[in-house]
């Protein structure tokens, strides 16, 4: 595995190195010893996955504060989306901006999400379908957001918004979130 460190530190895109003969390919999308190695998280309690059937559907920017607290590991498991992070890290340098990662189905690579981001993406195809290991069980009360269209943000977001839910429509701008 390659971890790629993105702008936002703790948080890496995360490549896998097929090992390929005729029969197709093998690789590690996950191993305890080298995200050690790197520092990173490797109890991963909670499993869950999201499918969205329109290019241009838009979820989150979520995240869980306080004992709800959480990292992700995201891949795409079928097409292809446009993941963003945001920090919300209490006193870091690069509290407010977001870094973006392409995750595609068919390059396999995934987004390490450390505690104190929020999280959302945008389907660039029909039919996607991204996988989540949380760190933490998930716990209703410490949930939270960001609006994703918050021009305060500059997301470059790829395609016109398809759909929303009106949870994510109705999460307040940046400017009113409070460090996590």
């Amino acid at each position: 595995m390659k971890f790629i460190p993105l702008p936002l530190s703790g948080a890496f895109e995360i490549k896998i190195e097929p090992r390929k003969d005729p029969r197709g390919f093998f690789a590690r999308f996950y191993c305890d010893d080298e995200f050690a190695a790197h520092g990173l998280n490797t109890d991963w309690p909670q499993m869950n996955i999201s499918f969205s059937r329109d290019a241009g559907t838009m979820r989150g920017l979520h995240f869980q504060r306080g004992e709800g607290a959480e990292i992700k590991l995201v891949r795409c498991l079928r097409g292809k989306a446009h993941d963003v992070i945001v920090d919300l890290r209490s006193g870091s340098d690069t509290f407010g901006q977001h870094a973006t990662v392409v995750l595609d189905a068919e390059k396999r690579n995934a987004i390490y999400i450390p505690k104190g981001f929020a999280h959302g993406f945008q389907t660039l195809q029909d039919d996607v379908e991204l996988q989540y290991l949380h760190s933490t069980r998930y716990g209703p009360g410490f949930e939270g957001g960001v609006n994703m269209m918050d021009p305060d943000l500059a997301i470059p977001w790829p395609l016109t918004a398809a759909q929303m839910s009106e949870r994510d429509l109705s999460l307040p701008p940046f400017s009113e979130v409070q460090p996590l």
